[in-house]
């Protein structure tokens, strides 16, 4: 009896050690907003995968340079190794006869998000990315802010050391690393010094503001004048007359929100300093908060030049999205 046991229990930890992902749940690896899709290579160099290239791999308005929504890279499924599993975010496709679009979270690592997309042909396939593809798109975004935050939520800022925070009877999730340069009672200015690379030079920022609401159909219309002014006001240059304005070459980009279950606005696009070299990309989001008949306004930017920007400007977004309104 007591060998049936050891052998018992001897196979059960080789058959829990030997790559069944069933039984041991690995952390999860991979960059954030990047994909890998597992993909025969004849379907990643076909139809199939410029399909997915054009759906995405478009690239994120408000940039200085050039940088993609989500980056791809690509395995064959005989190359679909444990280690390939443990990736965060993957992307599934597959040949059946049944056609279908599904989710699953945590199979094979964790945190982990696996979209699912097969049929019986290449052009089922298709049809069903082009369908699908902004879920998909938000699945994967959805689930790196949930883990940013997550990140955050461990090593977080105490709110009630600001009076803005405390006035507009708001909480947001933002990390220690970010240090106070401002705080009225009315607005809020932090900033995060970048300290890797040649980003050093360079600093993330987040205001913290309200606004009257006055007309509700005419907010987006108002934001940048709005922000224009709030640079006026707070975010001075290096010398008289410079200050942050919204650049003036380049049009912002609006788009349909929801923070805190409320209606909101997301603007990307540019900032500079007038009459100064100063540069860089913004995020920025005006939740109407009609209970209390006002706008808050969260505004992250960017300051990090000659390097890639769209990590740094996930990051501002992550923390706007943590807004609780109280």
């Amino acid at each position: 009896m007591k060998n049936y046991i050891l052998i018992l229990l001897t196979s059960i930890f080789l058959f829990s050690c030997t790559g069944n992902d069933k039984f041991i749940v690995k952390d999860s690896i991979g960059s954030l907003n990047k994909v890998m899709v597992v993909a025969k290579i004849s379907d990643w160099t076909g139809d199939v995968g410029k399909e997915i290239r054009n759906s995405f791999s478009e690239l994120l308005v408000g940039l200085p340079q050039p940088e993609p929504i989500l980056t791809l890279s690509q395995v064959a499924p005989s190359g679909f190794s444990s280690m390939m599993k443990a990736n965060r975010n993957l992307l599934i496709i597959s040949e059946a006869e049944n056609e279908g679009f599904s989710v699953k979270h945590n199979l094979y690592a964790q945190p982990q998000t696996i979209v699912y997309v097969q049929g019986k042909d290449d052009e089922t396939i298709i049809k069903l990315l082009q369908y699908h593809k902004k879920d998909i798109k938000k699945i994967f975004i959805d689930a790196d802010i949930k883990l940013t935050q997550t990140v955050f939520e461990k090593d977080k800022l105490a709110e009630s050391q600001f009076k803005t925070i405390k006035n507009l009877g708001i909480s947001l999730t933002i990390p220690t690393t970010f240090k106070l340069v401002d705080d009225t009672g009315e607005f809020l200015w932090l900033r995060q010094h970048l300290l890797s690379g040649i980003a050093k030079t360079g600093s993330n920022n987040i205001l913290v503001y309200s606004i009257p609401l006055e007309d509700e159909t005419k907010v987006s219309e108002n934001i940048v004048t709005i922000r224009d002014s709030i640079g006026e006001k707070y975010i001075p240059g290096s010398s008289e007359g410079m200050h942050m304005i919204t650049e003036e070459a380049f049009t912002p980009y609006t788009f349909d929100a929801t923070i805190d279950g409320k209606k909101a606005y997301e603007t990307r696009g540019k900032w500079e300093v007038k009459n100064d070299f100063m540069a860089g990309p913004f995020i920025n989001y005006s939740v109407i908060d009609k209970k209390n008949n006002r706008v808050i306004v969260f505004e992250g930017f960017t300051y990090a030049p000659s390097v890639n920007k769209r990590a740094f400007v996930f990051e501002l977004e992550a923390i706007a999205k943590s807004m609780k309104i109280k």
